[in-house]
């Protein structure tokens, strides 16, 4: 199996990707164990985890405390699901949805494997408005948050690398009340998230559900060799021209952005063939910009201090009307919408002793 993978945005520079799980987590996981009665320090010794495990862990760490914990539970979802998803299940969902040729065609097929396997939560794919919504049930029993961001990190964590690219979620939200770490799990996402819901749902632009699959055989055994490590990075895009596409942008400002022809010069192809080799590794040239100015959108935002306005001349914008359709196309919500929904999560984020944490 393999997921978080984080950006800040900082005058115009990304910083480096986020690779840390927050001890929660690893609590989290370690309640599998305790409920059986294990004794989890050798687990965590083959984890390179201190006992006390206090402080973040490395994505890599995880992912091998992952693997002892299906091991010694016989169940890759943490005794979390009415059935154990007994190992080797997240290899044979690979298998099942690689050929799917599209996105919705994998994402159907993942989410009956699911439902056959862990029988309880179950998930079911609908359409709202251009919006694609998966929305899971537990109806055997209540479950905690830690179990369905584990059903969103496989789930989510085999779709994206079937295609290639990040899918750029709208909103969260848990059917249940909010953890201790709440801020881990609106961290993760980078989208609005909200507990206490009348349903766990995830919800992104329908759009991305015609977006070919682009793995085979050779990859998903490249794949599955560093799971469940790789899915823990909220998907990290592979080498290749898109991610010197992806970089070039992240490490430049807006204003110095190259076209379409200027990149392709710059690497020494032809238009054609750019945007050829792009299409093979599931990309586009536009989706890349977008997703970049979208995740500088929301930090710039995040930080409360700048209009709309000024958001948009940061971004590349000549008229902020302009902006304002892109992010509700991003997004499906407006941006004076997203900063009070940033802004109210923020006021909710107190925790038990008082100290104020803040929002992705």
């Amino acid at each position: 199996m393999n997921i978080m993978n984080d950006r800040k945005y900082n005058g115009g520079m990304s910083m480096l990707e986020r690779r840390m799980i927050s001890s929660g987590f690893v609590e989290d996981a370690l309640d599998c164990l305790r409920q059986r009665n294990i004794d989890p320090s050798p687990a965590l010794a083959r984890a390179n985890i201190s006992l006390d495990h206090a402080g973040d862990v490395s994505n890599e760490q995880y992912g091998t405390l992952w693997l002892e914990v299906a091991a010694l539970c016989q169940d890759e979802f943490f005794g979390l699901g009415a059935r154990p998803m007994r190992p080797g299940s997240f290899k044979l969902l690979c298998h099942a949805v690689l050929h799917a040729g599209t996105l919705e065609h994998a994402l159907k097929r993942a989410l009956m494997f699911l439902n056959i396997v862990l029988d309880h939560p179950t998930g079911e794919l609908s359409y709202q408005d251009g919006q694609a919504e998966i929305v899971v049930v537990s109806a055997d029993a209540p479950r905690p948050a830690f179990a369905y961001r584990t059903y969103w990190l496989i789930l989510l964590g085999v779709l994206c690398w079937l295609i290639g690219r990040r899918i750029p979620l709208r909103r969260v939200d848990f059917a249940c009340a909010a953890p201790v770490n709440r801020r881990d799990y609106l961290q993760f996402f980078g989208a609005p998230v909200h507990f206490d819901t009348s349903v766990t749902r995830l919800v992104f632009n329908a759009s991305y559900l015609a977006l070919p699959t682009i793995r085979d055989e050779k990859s998903l055994r490249s794949f599955l060799r560093g799971a469940p490590a790789n899915i823990l990075l909220r998907y990290r895009h592979d080498q290749g021209l898109a991610t010197r596409l992806r970089t070039r942008f992240e490490m430049s400002s807006t204003e110095d952005w190259p076209d379409f022809d200027t990149f392709a010069h710059e690497m020494k192809l032809s238009p054609v063939t750019l945007r050829r080799r792009l299409k093979s590794e599931g990309q586009s040239f536009l989706a890349i910009r977008d997703d970049i100015r979208y995740k500088r959108a929301r930090d710039l935002m995040g930080l409360q201090t700048l209009s709309v306005a000024e958001t948009a001349a940061r971004l590349g914008y000549a008229e902020p009307s302009a902006f304002h359709r892109a992010f509700i196309k991003w997004s499906g919500m407006t941006p004076a919408a997203f900063r009070k929904s940033a802004l109210e999560g923020a006021n909710d984020e107190v925790s038990q002793d008082g100290r104020t944490t803040v929002d992705d």
